[in-house]
């Protein structure tokens, strides 16, 4: 756990970066500090482990006020990922990888060795080892300062926007390797962003933080989209956070219709406007009239209790029957989700009213 308690940041000119900030990071969660410029995100970040210090209130890891503890001490106790991964050019990955346990003590095979299972933990082959930062992409090198940071198995750790800097694509597929690890490991983790998306992604809490560094709200995501505490919130969440909303509803109880599928080549009945082809093995082919004039068109997919309803709603967009593919773990079709019956399940969920048990994290 990490308490805030009344923390301000106070510089000699005046200039108030965090003001009054009282909060948790509760254990073994993922506590996104979210805002504009000059909010006191990073600020706020770097105040827990020291290399910024608090001017008054106080920042307590599991009860203990991080002032009593050794600024070097504390450092490699708590992980930290920033920016552009901020690697030693001159050492290769695995030696980066093995900083920490090596400053620890750790003899150089059993750091190195701790490293090389890191390296496959974030997903990266282990052929890269003896490479050298500047020989990996953007998206590798972050996934080796990931590694990094849980190389001495820290149960802190402190990232300031360190997906950033890469395109979005890669962007997507570091948020779903962090929480794939966080489902693993269960680290006590602060994240900083400037992205409200990323936030509501990765944040099982999000601190919504003012410019001057006053908390504006925290809240669980689903709380913060539906019931934002004021304007600024509000505006800062967007004016599209309704649609936000739909991936905190579920698609586990959404009616499937298995007559709207059929195989190549069907010959039969065709009074249904619109048909899915399927392959003999049960994968999607595409949508094709109901008149048989015209090849497979489009379509979109989404897995039932996995994906949330605004990945149904988006499959229905890409298909010009309007109906969402269910699809299984290997691409073979469990059934049709209509219109009529996305729209009834929007309908129960806005007359619900209530937060929604949230899907599968990483599939929205």
């Amino acid at each position: 756990m990490i308490t805030f308690d009344a923390v301000t940041k106070r510089y000699p000119d005046g200039t108030v970066a965090v003001d009054d900030l009282t909060l948790e990071a509760p254990t073994g969660e993922i506590t996104v500090f979210v805002g504009p410029s000059g909010c006191g995100k990073t600020t706020s970040l770097r105040m827990i482990n020291r290399m910024i210090d608090a001017t008054e209130g106080s920042i307590l890891l599991d009860g203990r006020p991080v002032r009593e503890i050794d600024p070097p001490t504390l450092r490699r106790g708590i992980g930290y990922v920033i920016q552009q991964a901020g690697l030693f050019p001159h050492k290769n990955i695995v030696d980066n990888i093995a900083t920490v346990p090596r400053l620890l003590g750790w003899d150089r095979r059993k750091a190195r060795d701790r490293a090389m299972q890191l390296l496959e933990r974030v997903g990266l082959e282990p052929g890269m080892a003896e490479r050298y930062p500047f020989q990996l992409s953007g998206g590798q090198q972050q996934r080796v300062g990931v590694a990094r940071a849980l190389a001495a198995d820290p149960p802190v750790l402190l990232m300031d926007e360190p997906f950033s800097a890469v395109d979005p694509v890669v962007r997507t597929s570091l948020q779903d390797e962090l929480l794939r690890l966080q489902a693993e490991l269960h680290k006590t983790i602060v994240f900083v962003t400037h992205d409200i998306d990323e936030a509501i992604k990765l944040g099982d809490r999000v601190a919504v933080l003012r410019v001057g560094g006053r908390l504006a709200q925290l809240a669980d995501p689903e709380t913060l989209l539906a019931q934002p505490t004021d304007d600024f919130v509000r505006e800062f969440l967007g004016h599209d956070r309704g649609i936000r909303r739909l991936q905190f509803v579920p698609t586990d109880g959404l009616p499937l219709r298995s007559g709207l599928t059929v195989p190549e080549g069907y010959d039969g009945d065709r009074s249904e406007p619109w048909l899915l082809t399927v392959t003999p093995d049960g994968r999607p082919v595409g949508w094709v009239p109901g008149d048989g004039k015209g090849g497979p068109e489009p379509f979109g997919t989404f897995r039932p209790g996995l994906d949330s309803m605004r990945a149904a709603l988006d499959a229905a967009l890409l298909s010009p029957s309007g109906c969402a593919v269910a699809v299984d773990d290997d691409g073979r079709v469990l059934g049709v989700a209509t219109r009529d019956d996305l729209d009834a399940a929007l309908t129960g969920a806005v007359d619900g009213g209530r937060p929604h048990a949230r899907p599968e994290r990483g599939h929205e």
